[in-house]
C-alpha cells in the first residue's frame, strides 16, 4: 500500500512539472497573456437579393413583418461583414458566422452565439455568446467566450454601438469595440 501511495504521489509531480503540462496541450507553451483592443463595423443585412442574415425557424405564430423584421422567436443564420469603417465598401476585415435568436417579448433583444474571425490575424477569431438587449440602446456589453488561433482561450467583452438601425427591413451597421485577453 505504501508503494502505491508513493508511486501515486510520483505521477502528480512528474505530471504537473511545467514541461509535462505543455505536452498535455499538443506540445504548446501558451506563454504570456496578452491584452488586444479591437474596433470594427459589422453589417448585417437582412433585406435584398444577397442579405447576410437569414432566418430559419421561428414560433408557430410569428412572421417577420414590416417593423418587426425579427419577432419574437426567431432564430437567423449569420455570415456578415466585418469592416474597418462603417461604409460598406470600406476595407473588409474579416466575417462574423452564427446565428441568434429574438428573445425580447417587449422589446427587441437577441442571443447571439457567433465566431468573429479576422483577415489581418490569419483567420483567427473569437467567439461571442451573449445577450444583446437591443432596446437599451448604446454601449452594450457582451461576453466574449472563446478563441482561436492568435486568440486561443480569449476572453473579454464587446462594447456596441449601433451606427444605423432600419426598424422597418432590419438591417444594422453595429460598431463593436472588444477588448481580449488571450494567449
Amino acid at each position: 500500500m505504501r508503494t502505491l501511495s508513493l508511486l501515486a504521489v510520483l505521477l502528480l509531480v512528474v505530471a504537473s512539472h511545467p514541461r509535462n503540462a505543455a505536452n498535455a496541450h499538443g506540445g504548446h507553451r501558451f506563454g504570456k497573456e496578452k491584452l488586444t483592443n479591437l474596433r470594427f463595423y459589422l453589417h448585417d443585412t437582412l433585406s435584398g437579393s444577397d442579405p447576410t442574415a437569414v432566418p430559419v425557424a421561428h414560433g408557430a405564430s410569428t412572421t417577420p413583418r414590416p417593423g418587426d423584421p425579427t419577432p419574437f422567436s426567431s432564430v437567423y443564420v449569420v455570415d456578415d461583414v466585418l469592416t474597418e469603417g462603417p461604409e460598406r465598401t470600406s476595407r473588409v476585415v474579416g466575417s462574423a458566422q452564427g446565428l441568434y435568436a429574438s428573445t425580447g417579448r417587449h422589446g427587441l433583444g437577441l442571443v447571439l452565439g457567433i465566431d468573429f474571425a479576422f483577415n489581418d490575424y490569419n483567420g483567427s477569431s473569437f467567439v461571442v455568446f451573449s445577450r444583446n438587449p437591443v432596446a437599451d440602446g448604446d454601449g452594450r456589453e457582451l461576453a466574449v467566450v472563446g478563441g482561436r488561433g492568435a486568440f486561443r482561450l480569449a476572453r473579454g467583452f464587446a462594447l456596441l454601438r449601433t451606427h444605423y438601425l432600419n426598424t422597418g427591413n432590419g438591417d444594422a451597421i453595429i460598431e463593436y469595440n472588444v477588448t481580449l485577453m488571450h494567449y
